[in-house]
């Protein structure tokens, strides 16, 4: 079914430098309307810039994407009214409730005053939240504070959201039900998720399409299933298939700055 759906985001040659650094380079790749496309690669492959230029925070030095055929860096406006993005670090304030966040972010995407509450539980619901609307943040627990910032982005009803590690420093518990507010999203709402990862069994269950980057460049692009086949190895995973694409074991490519962010992240989510 899905091969009969348009492509809703389309990238061609898609670069950017910072200086002498080529962060991304060349990158081109097409998501079709409704899958879920996973990006994977090692700390500093250019992955969260790629998502920081689909979602108009980053000029891109050379190349072009569009997001439902407007152009992120002509059209920017347009291109931001129909993506949501849930980035690394967390988004909301901790000294507001999760209703208070929910009603900013409803402002600021300007959701019409007349059906702001009603989409605002809508948001709560979907990511079974309601009990929780009115308790402040800080009291969260980590995987209801990104189930929050999941239903920030929804506020306006994206067709694109892109999701930037979304359960990094979660428990695998927590890890799992996000798994499963995620692929509703596909289901029920039909919408295209567009996410990074480093954890292989995140990416096996949840995507359609992958596409692995190392050192700014795609290295390789499939299924899950077809890239497992592509090293010949019998009874090869994910796990296998980034080591040969990347030359990287998954615990090998973060740096200092990495894990420091990783933990950050961790302590901020409980």
């Amino acid at each position: 079914m899905l091969s009969c759906m348009r492509n809703i985001i389309e990238v061609t040659g898609l670069t950017k430098r910072f200086g002498s650094l080529v962060a991304v380079n060349n990158l081109s790749l097409d998501v079709m309307e409704g899958e879920t496309f996973g990006l994977l690669g090692p700390n500093g492959a250019g992955k969260t810039t790629t998502i920081k230029m689909l979602t108009t925070l980053l000029l891109p030095t050379s190349g072009s994407a569009k997001i439902g055929g407007h152009d992120v860096v002509k059209n920017s406006y347009e291109s931001r009214k129909i993506i949501g993005y849930v980035p690394q670090l967390i988004s909301t304030d901790p000294m507001l409730t999760g209703l208070e966040n929910l009603t900013v972010f409803a402002k600021l995407y300007d959701v019409p005053a007349k059906t702001r509450k009603s989409q605002i539980d809508e948001a709560f619901e979907f990511m079974g939240l309601m009990d929780a609307k009115n308790k402040l943040v800080k009291n969260y627990s980590g995987g209801m504070v990104r189930r929050l910032e999941i239903a920030q982005s929804l506020l306006h009803k994206p067709k694109v959201l892109f999701l930037d590690e979304p359960t990094v420093g979660l428990d695998p518990v927590a890890r799992k039900m996000m798994w499963e507010h995620i692929a509703k999203l596909k289901t029920e709402f039909g919408t295209t998720i567009f996410l990074t990862t480093h954890y292989m069994e995140e990416a096996d269950r949840l995507c359609d399409h992958i596409a692995i980057m190392d050192h700014g460049r795609m290295s390789a692009k499939g299924t899950p299933d077809s890239l497992k086949n592509s090293i010949g190895s019998e009874n090869a995973t994910l796990d296998d298939v980034f080591a040969h694409y990347t030359g990287n074991s998954l615990d090998e490519g973060a740096g200092f700055r990495d894990t420091r962010r990783t933990r950050r992240v961790a302590r901020r989510l409980g």
